[in-house]
């Protein structure tokens, strides 16, 4: 049996209860006696309710504008329906007598908030389980607590033989990644360790700096990403054996967007091609051969990680990109050419890496495209890349899963790259 908090939010009964949990809560703050409540109050509910949903959506879309493309209709419907609630629960409370039925109508308010809150969630797929709403279940150690070195040094991977008292799941760690050369002040990264990290000699493993999306945080690929079941599954598969994962930090806030290039928003570009590969070398205990470092990233992450890889493919040869974008915006291309590149076209132009593909080739690139099947937002912008990249002479493969632009389609689309990127990376033969 399922513990509950193993239980799913995406999937299985618990929407299914949710949702008629709700229902029957509406009806509840909906349906009362007398001609006031029905000819006065809830029409004032039902404009109010308009009024406030409509404004959110102006303020989200146009002034504030955090994301780069409009939120799906059905996250306003689901924002409405939760105003609603709250507005009628509020009238409800004025108008009825009794402490019951205020209980009733407080509990019947906030069981449609939850199921509003819990229907937006499936369209992200962030929160998979009820566990995760408290944030990552892994195990976590302290980033000095990792050893740093063995004794003896550690071996190429094709010398390397598993101990017999290997642990079987890696652990976590939190550490910054100072800005050093960039000044671009990021949040603590969080790095997935594999089993065969904690060996002594260990193996040379390769890393992979992976990335969130936008609006998002390194901590959204051990929540919805599920990164550490993921690899530990792998690691499992291959002797304890996993590349060393870096989710470092490519925006600097939850909802920044420094578009993953040098600019007045951020330097980002100087963050992940020189403090990143800069940090790993003098504190992780890993391969130094550079066709062993990897990026990748979903949505904003995915188009940074490309990025990477067409304006540095020297540092970052190798690139997975999980439903990025056709380039990086602001939401339209003058917007973000003026705010970030002050007007200038050809600087835009310079980084961006549709452009880059024009003009250079890259034979010694390798990279996976990966998107939703049903991600009618993204898949024809990651159609058209992956076309530009193989016609720039990169070694490039994609893929469509199922899903649309959601945590659940990331996750497996990681998972589907690993023995690719394993081999790849001289992990495997």
């Amino acid at each position: 049996m399922v513990a509950l908090e193993d239980t799913s939010l995406i999937t299985g009964w618990l929407p299914v209860a949710l949702t008629v949990a709700a229902a029957l809560s509406l009806i509840w703050l909906v349906v009362r006696r007398g001609r006031s409540w029905w000819r006065v109050w809830i029409p004032t509910c039902v404009v109010a309710t308009g009024l406030v949903t409509v404004a959110v959506y102006v303020f989200v879309e146009n002034v504030w504008h955090p994301f780069p493309d409009p939120l799906a209709p059905s996250v306003y419907v689901w924002i409405g329906i939760g105003v609603l609630a709250v507005i009628l629960g509020v009238c409800r409370t004025i108008v009825d007598n009794g402490i019951l039925r205020r209980i009733a109508t407080a509990t019947a308010t906030l069981l449609v908030v939850v199921t509003a809150a819990a229907h937006v969630n499936l369209e992200f797929d962030a929160y998979p389980t009820v566990r995760s709403l408290f944030g990552p279940s892994v195990d976590a150690v302290a980033f000095d607590e990792v050893p740093r070195s063995t004794e003896p040094p550690s071996v190429p991977v094709s010398e390397w033989t598993p101990p017999t008292d290997l642990p079987t799941e890696g652990k976590v760690a939190s550490t910054p990644i100072p800005g050093t050369v960039s000044g671009f002040s990021a949040r603590d990264a969080e790095i997935y360790f594999p089993p065969a990290y904690f060996a002594s000699p260990r193996p040379q493993l390769p890393v992979l700096v992976l990335l969130a999306g936008q609006p998002g945080s390194p901590q959204d690929w051990l929540v919805g990403g599920t990164l550490t079941e993921t690899m530990d599954t792998f690691a499992a598969e291959h002797d304890g054996l996993a590349p060393v994962v870096i989710v470092a930090d490519g925006t600097g806030s939850e909802i920044a967007n420094p578009l993953c290039v040098d600019s007045p928003l951020g330097n980002v570009a100087t963050y992940l091609s020189q403090d990143v590969p800069a940090w790993i070398e003098a504190n992780l205990d890993v391969s130094r051969d550079p066709s062993t470092l990897a990026i990748g990233g979903l949505s904003y992450g995915g188009t940074c990680a490309f990025q990477m890889t067409t304006n540095h493919p020297e540092v970052y040869p190798t690139f997975i990109d999980l439903s990025g974008q056709i380039e990086p915006t602001l939401g339209d291309r003058q917007k973000t050419i003026d705010t970030a590149f002050g007007g200038d076209v050809r600087a835009f132009e310079a980084v961006n890496p549709m452009d880059l593909l024009k003009t250079r080739r890259y034979p010694g690139v390798a990279g996976a495209f990966v998107v939703g099947s049903s991600d009618d937002e993204y898949r024809p912008g990651l159609q058209a890349v992956y076309e530009a990249a193989k016609a720039a002479g990169m070694d490039v493969h994609y893929l469509e899963v199922d899903g649309g632009h959601s945590f659940a389609v990331w996750s497996a689309g990681l998972k589907s790259q690993l023995d690719w990127l394993a081999h790849r990376t001289g992990l495997t033969r």
